[in-house]
């Protein structure tokens, strides 16, 4: 019997919850009403058809200070019926990965009418999600009770409602006993074994699998080269000529870990479905505004912003803006320089235990400095990316990711090529890398997950004991778990993770041949790294939405740049080995300048070359590395032929349909 949206009931009292709403506390009773009816509704006449009710009855309310919570949840069957509408791809009974719809659904592996675990819990938290997100406003031109919030036809209804502090936030709720079994075989027992990436996924949805999956890999990756530089670091620590080797590796390995990965990364997006799952249409990001008009692509009526408008804020304003802050990076660098000789020259004048101490102590305030100054011009990029009015959500995060990591590596990095390339000091330049690497993973674990830990531990006894206070007729098991939930804080996404992710890459790859150490430390932090972010997913942040993703995005390309540049670097470093500089004595600047014009592929003259003895290495190690990145396929082959049937069968069914409809 096929089953129909408005043949469901919405008028349940009792079921599951997995969304919460929390209005401001002044919010009116018209408004209230307005958007209970909006989300029961059916969806054949403007609404969500989904379940809600408040968390507290009239009864209970009078008991315990108002709270504006509201549950959301839904039946199994809308929620099957909204799986085939955001196109979630299931595996069927014959292994092959399809786009799930309600009237083939005894046809997918693990379906059972008389089941209600067909779809994790973070699929149906997503469900909800797109259905309120797509509420949108038909015949109303304003909020009920807020003739300021205006509304247009087409306009998502939680958006507006966000936009105008009308709706605080909406949250999805932990199953706090699938988060227990996590904990427990993911971080609770401190031993080595690999994660549980699928119960992430299942629990948090792809895009923080995906990061955690990504985070073990890399953290796999760096062995070899903490396995390696370890005796490097030992015996052969001033012999320099003999880092050519070190680096020559160093620039093999950060290509092959790349390529591996995207194989891996297909494995895994093809067995959860996203890698063959169509992209859903984006819409208009909460805070894009504009004259309202007609969408040329959409027929929709939305708010409209010139593009020209947008390219004179970025060039004339965030341009400008981030390049006065790089100088201003560069100036707080040669304050560090400038410490670093008085430093110096205090422990040539004195030469006692204290003073070679106080060596350090520049380093230690410079990587201070640093951090502060990376999460500082975070907030005005956010700022800037915001005020530029970019539409889509994709072309925010690229813009903004853009102006952070442009900063964040001048800022972090710009140190250790001046030490490297201009003072050609490699004494500081193994001091300071170590002291950057060192201080910024002690900082970020403090940061982002021991201080935040323990504000939440406070709160939680705070919420325990005011629980302990009210009458026992009230259910005080969901209550307190949806009051602690709703004041955690909120996990902004796998940005700042994949940056640290980054970051570290950049000291391991550009200059570890230096200093051999880099590797093994990335690893010890990485253990850790695992651990503590899991605890703050589990413990410290408010359960983030589930959000489908195919790869880890723009950050692959962040970091196969990171390894373009880390050829440079090594290459410079390599010229600067005693076995090279033997051919050029006269000149250490030129060596350095020609070794990275040959791998950079600016014209070297092949003559000036032939009389210095040196054969024709143009292009060689970037040569290597592209051929390396070519000859590994971006998807294993079992992969690329199911996909090929897909593409092949989805062709064959639009035929047959083209030629029944002729």
């Amino acid at each position: 019997m096929k089953v129909t949206l408005s043949a469901l009931d919405t008028s349940e009292s009792c079921f599951t919850p997995l969304v919460v709403i929390e209005l401001a506390q002044d919010v009116k009773e018209e408004t209230k009403e307005w958007l209970k009816n909006r989300i029961i509704t059916k969806k054949k006449d403007g609404g969500a058809q989904l379940l809600f009710r408040p968390l507290l009855n009239k009864y209970e309310k009078e008991t315990v200070e108002n709270q504006n919570l509201y549950l959301v949840g839904a039946s199994n069957i809308r929620l099957l019926l909204g799986a085939e509408a955001v196109g979630l791809v299931k595996e069927c009974t014959d292994n092959t990965m399809r786009a799930f719809t309600y009237g083939t659904r005894h046809n997918f592996k693990g379906f059972d009418d008389n089941n209600d675990d067909f779809l994790t819990m973070a699929e149906c938290q997503f469900i909800i999600k797109h259905e309120l997100e797509n509420l949108r406003a038909r015949d109303e031109k304003m909020i009920p009770g807020y003739p300021q919030a205006k509304l247009y036809p087409g306009k998502s209804l939680l958006r507006r409602l966000l936009t105008s502090g009308i709706v605080i936030q909406v949250f999805p709720l932990h199953d706090n006993e699938a988060l227990k079994k996590l904990e427990d075989n993911w971080y609770t027992r401190l031993s080595l074994k690999y994660q549980p990436i699928d119960n992430i996924r299942g629990y948090f949805g792809e895009t923080i699998a995906l990061y955690f999956g990504f985070l073990e890999y890399f953290t796999f990756a760096l062995i070899p080269m903490a396995v390696i530089g370890l005796p490097y670091y030992l015996f052969v620590w001033e012999d320099y000529d003999k880092y050519v080797i070190f680096a020559s590796f160093n620039l093999i390995w950060s290509t092959v870990i790349l390529e591996v990965w995207k194989r891996g990364c297909a494995n895994m997006t093809y067995r959860w479905g996203t890698l063959v799952m169509k992209r859903q249409f984006e819409e208009p990001r909460p805070g894009f505004h504009g004259v309202l008009g007609i969408n040329s692509v959409t027929g929709r009526e939305e708010p409209l912003y010139p593009s020209y408008k947008r390219q004179l804020r970025i060039y004339l304003v965030s341009l400008p803006f981030v390049c006065l802050c790089l100088y201003f990076s560069l100036y707080v660098m040669m304050i560090y320089f400038d410490m670093e000789a008085w430093a110096l020259g205090l422990h040539e004048d004195s030469g006692s235990e204290w003073t070679s101490l106080l060596l350090y102590v520049p380093s230690i305030i410079y990587a201070i400095v640093i951090e502060i100054m990376n999460r500082l011009y975070r907030y005005a990029a956010e700022f800037l990316t915001s005020w530029e009015n970019h539409r889509l959500e994709s072309a925010y995060q690229n813009h903004l990711i853009l102006k952070v990591l442009v900063f964040n590596f001048l800022n972090c990095f710009a140190s250790l090529f001046y030490i490297a390339f201009v003072l050609k000091d490699m004494k500081l330049l193994r001091q300071s890398l170590a002291t950057l690497l060192i201080m910024s993973q002690i900082l970020n674990q403090i940061v982002e997950s021991i201080l935040p830990y323990w504000l939440q531990r406070k709160h939680h006894v705070r919420v325990k004991k005011k629980v302990q206070a009210l009458k026992a007729d009230i259910d005080a098991t969901l209550y307190e778990q949806v009051v602690l939930e709703k004041e955690m804080g909120t996990y902004l996404g796998t940005f700042d993770d994949y940056l640290e992710l980054l970051l570290q890459f950049g000291y391991v790859s550009l200059f570890s041949c230096v200093y051999p150490l880099a590797a093994a430390f990335a690893v010890l932090n990485n253990f850790t790294e695992v651990n503590s972010d899991a605890l703050k997913m589990c413990r410290v942040f408010k359960r983030p939405f589930s959000e489908p993703s195919a790869s880890i995005g723009v950050w692959q390309l962040a970091f196969e740049t990171m390894s373009v540049i880390s050829v440079v670097t090594n290459c410079a470093l390599i010229g600067m080995s005693p076995q090279v500089n033997a051919l050029f004595p006269e000149s250490k600047t030129d060596l350095i300048l020609i070794v990275v014009a040959v791998e950079i592929s600016v014209g070297v003259d092949p003559g000036s070359q032939k009389d210095a003895g040196v054969g024709d290495p143009k292009h060689a190690l970037l040569a290597l590395k592209f051929i390396l990145a070519f000859a590994i396929p971006d998807k294993p082959r079992h992969i690329q032929m199911k996909l090929a049937r897909l593409e092949f069968e989805s062709l064959e069914a639009l035929k047959q349909q083209t030629a029944a409809v002729l």
